[in-house]
């Protein structure tokens, strides 16, 4: 193989290795299990307000 295509291959690998990573990111079980949570406690809060509501009138 000429220079060129011993060039062309190694760009081909290092562009080809490069595809494959991957960022793992790691989140806290325990921390996400708090955070969820709290969310699904603040949309149990927001619905009886907006059922003693009346529709059209603005909050």
């Amino acid at each position: 193989m000429n220079k060129m295509q011993n060039w062309a291959l190694a760009s081909l690998l290092v562009l080809g290795l490069s595809g494959c990573v991957t960022i793992n990111i790691y989140f806290p079980a325990a921390a996400a299990e708090k955070a969820a949570d709290r969310i699904i406690d603040e949309v149990w809060q927001l619905k009886p307000d907006a059922a003693k509501t009346p529709e059209g009138e603005a909050q």
